[in-house]
């Protein structure tokens, strides 16, 4: 599982949610499945707290100029903040 990549990892998540969804499975293979899909979300959410660890963003100082400056939670909210302005 740990080799997975993001991608693969969402795309046998929507697998996953299909195949539920359908209600087709005997209960035992819904719960493997649904066990899988647990896993495999856990593991995408990892990769993207990583990557938004990673993230830069750019801003202007109190000079007007551009400078760069790790990606906080605040920029979030902010972001939040402007869209429903």
């Amino acid at each position: 599982m740990a080799g997975v990549k993001f991608e693969q990892a969402m795309a046998r998540l929507e697998a996953i949610v299909g195949e539920l969804e359908k209600g087709d499975l005997p209960l035992d293979e819904s719960l493997k499945i649904f066990e899988e899909g647990i896993r495999l979300s856990k593991n995408c959410l990892k990769v993207l707290e990583e990557a938004e660890r990673k993230v830069e963003v750019l801003v202007h100082d109190k000079n007007g100029k551009k400078q760069l400056r790790a990606f906080t939670s605040d920029d979030i909210h902010l972001a939040d903040s402007v869209e429903g302005a």
